[in-house]
């Protein structure tokens, strides 16, 4: 069931500041899926998604390559009948990762101190689901 992203009720947005871990899909070189757990936040103004990680990261590299393609990621997470998936343009961030460590914190708790932190951003341009 596709969402309003200009109109996410109250129940959705709930959801999405609760803890709970969710899925990050990435494509490899072939075109495979890269899907991995990731802790995630959710900007309802800019309406992105942000993960944070490391420059090195498979999923860092995997996205640094679809940004330059033009290509989307998704975040998913379910707790039992609930799921909400967000996908978009995904690009990633190694200058200004401040927001993403302070989504994580917001929702998780504060990240260990990395000097290679990066964050990947996906501008949502949908989401499915039903919370």
């Amino acid at each position: 069931m596709a969402l309003d992203i200009d109109q996410l009720d109250d129940s959705v947005m709930e959801f999405l500041t609760e803890r709970h871990l969710a899925t990050l899909t990435t494509l490899r070189t072939d075109g495979s899926p890269h899907v991995v757990a990731v802790g995630f936040s959710y900007d309802p103004v800019a309406q992105v998604a942000r993960v944070i990680t490391w420059a090195t990261s498979q999923k860092a590299i995997n996205v640094g390559r679809m940004e330059a393609r033009g290509q989307h990621a998704a975040v998913c997470q379910v707790d039992g009948g609930r799921w909400l998936t967000l996908e978009g343009p995904v690009r990633l961030v190694t200058n200004d990762v401040q927001p993403g460590i302070d989504g994580y914190t917001a929702r998780y708790q504060q990240p260990k101190e990395r000097d290679d932190r990066a964050v990947l951003e996906i501008k949502v341009t949908k989401i499915l689901g039903r919370a």
